[in-house]
């Protein structure tokens, strides 16, 4: 296959859409090389692992949970029904985790050309709703307790918040070492860390009633529980919702980029820029670039890919690089998507700066 050429008013204009890997739509595939990005993106712990880790903080979970559903309920504890709750929340995150884990391992297919990545975001979407949901829910119970205080065995409440400290403390460590980047793990992760800090406040709590008689110490502790499942929830349903609205990852600013971009010597405009996350780390990018006529498409393409790697660590991008006419540059600019991109003084007629267009 050979790159397609469009003449306009004369000029011809070659089309050079390209991948992170430098190769060009059209121009085959170099000897060796499979087609498409083929880019790795490890984070240093194999999904193996992950199933591994998050299996043996599941298995902990669930045994710990069933023993204490029993012991909160004969200690009339809200805290320890609270954490109990709170476990099997935490069992449900790890159990999603690792199906989102198998299916986002999956190759692309039929039309899910990015395969199930987003599979993993849903799971972490799901985490966060479920410790919003349980922190409302127990704030409420929290408070009736608070009018109302019950009789609470505080020797029970301190021995199980102890052996929960322990439980938790193995399980966080084994979800410690796994892939963190990944925001379902880290779901996953959040939900067993407040489960440890929830365990802390229960054992505190105990302490409090065995020592003083104190029984509100108990729902206060609840309430303790509830406010760290409130600022987790928010943070997962934030980073989530972050990446299903296809916003610029954290620390990457578009308008910046963009910039950075037109600051590339022989570009003259930089539109439809879009930077993304397919999954929690794996950002990508895309751009239309035109460049002066007379120069090097594919050197100047493969600048740009180095400055996005390096600057941004956005090693999956995909450009399409043009050279610029005047015709070519008013077909583009009258439908662009988001800021059109020019370096200072240059404007679509190459006769000065454009006040309607915002420079970079």
């Amino acid at each position: 296959m050979t790159a397609d050429h469009d003449t306009t008013d004369g000029h011809v204009t070659d089309h050079h859409t390209t991948d992170a890997l430098g190769m060009v739509a059209g121009h085959g595939t170099a000897p060796g090389k499979a087609a498409g990005h083929g880019h790795g993106h490890g984070h240093g712990v194999s999904a193996d692992a992950d199933r591994k880790l998050l299996g043996g903080a599941l298995a902990l979970i669930l045994a710990f949970m069933a023993a204490e559903v029993v012991v909160g309920f004969a200690a009339g504890s809200l805290a320890l029904i609270t954490d109990a709750a709170h476990m099997l929340t935490d069992a449900a995150a790890i159990a999603l985790a690792l199906i989102a884990i198998r299916l986002s391992a999956r190759p692309p297919a039929g039309g899910y050309t990015y395969g199930l990545k987003r599979v993993e975001i849903l799971s972490a979407q799901a985490n966060g709703i479920t410790l919003l949901l349980l922190a409302a829910f127990f704030v409420y119970e929290s408070v009736n307790r608070m009018i109302h205080p019950p009789e609470v065995q505080g020797a029970l409440v301190l021995i199980t918040g102890v052996v929960g400290i322990v439980v938790n403390l193995i399980a966080t460590w084994l979800i410690s070492k796994a892939n963190r980047s990944s925001l379902n793990v880290e779901g996953a992760f959040q939900h067993i860390l407040n489960d440890l800090f929830a365990f802390v406040a229960t054992a505190i709590a105990g302490l409090i009633v065995l020592l003083t008689g104190f029984a509100r110490a108990d729902a206060i502790a609840a309430l303790i529980v509830a406010a760290l499942m409130l600022k987790a929830g928010i943070g997962l349903v934030r980073d989530s919702g972050r990446i299903f609205l296809e916003a610029a990852p954290a620390g990457i600013d578009p308008a910046v980029v963009g910039a950075e971009l037109c600051a590339v010597p022989g570009v003259v405009e930089v539109h439809d820029l879009h930077v993304w996350e397919i999954t929690s780390g794996e950002p990508a990018a895309s751009a239309h670039i035109l460049v002066s006529e007379g120069l090097d498409c594919h050197l100047i393409r493969s600048q740009i890919e180095t400055l996005l790697a390096d600057r941004h660590h956005l090693t999956h991008s995909t450009l399409q690089v043009d050279h610029a006419s005047g015709g070519v540059q008013d077909a583009h600019c009258s439908d662009a998507h988001g800021i059109v991109h020019r370096p200072i003084g240059i404007t679509a007629a190459g006769k000065g700066p454009d006040p309607a267009i915002p420079n970079h």
